[in-house]
């Protein structure tokens, strides 16, 4: 079984029938329309579902199937999981190599330190900004505000409205709303 997800679909998809056909492997391909930037990809899911013990989950680049180092690694490791082979054909990336596997072995490494780096800059950048006397998180919302946004409510208006209106979440207008009732 093979198993695919792509985006600029024409010469991805003939790639990888030809690496079925050299490989005789059966083809069942899972076309995701989608950018791997969207959060909701079904047919990815679809996929890592179908995927079993044997099975090799295949795409045409690394970058089709994931938005990160991490989450190729989540991606990969589910797949490891379940005993399934991850081969990426234009990246040379096939999991079920000793050398596919050292592979895997560095990218893991490598995600890692892209968490490690990603938590140094980010403390780094709130402690600067300490630094300068600005504190983390949004403005708080005025009561002249909170008052008009609760009798806005009352008077029917939507609570979308309401958001646009004072740019802020919709959420925040109930909260605002609810403050009242406790």
């Amino acid at each position: 079984m093979l198993i695919r997800i792509s985006q600029f679909l024409d010469m991805q998809e003939q790639a990888i029938r030809s690496y079925a056909e050299q490989k005789g492997l059966e083809l069942v391909m899972y076309v995701e329309k989608v950018s791997s930037r969207k959060n909701e990809r079904t047919e990815l899911v679809h996929a890592m579902k179908a995927a079993t013990k044997g099975d090799l989950f295949v795409v045409y680049k690394l970058d089709r199937l994931a938005r990160s180092t991490k989450e190729l690694y989540e991606l990969t490791e589910q797949l490891k999981g379940r005993e399934v082979d991850f081969v990426s054909v234009n990246d040379a990336f096939d999991t079920s190599t000793p050398t596919g596997k050292a592979m895997f072995g560095m990218l893991a490494v490598f995600a890692e330190f892209e968490r490690d780096i990603i938590q140094q800059r980010t403390k780094a950048g709130l402690e600067a900004a300490r630094k300068r006397g600005r504190v983390g998180g949004r403005p708080a919302i005025d009561d002249r505000v909170k008052k008009r946004v609760r009798t806005l409510f009352k008077s029917g208006e939507s609570a979308n409205d309401i958001a646009k209106e004072y740019g802020i979440g919709r959420a925040t207008v109930y909260k605002i709303i609810n403050e009242v009732k406790e």
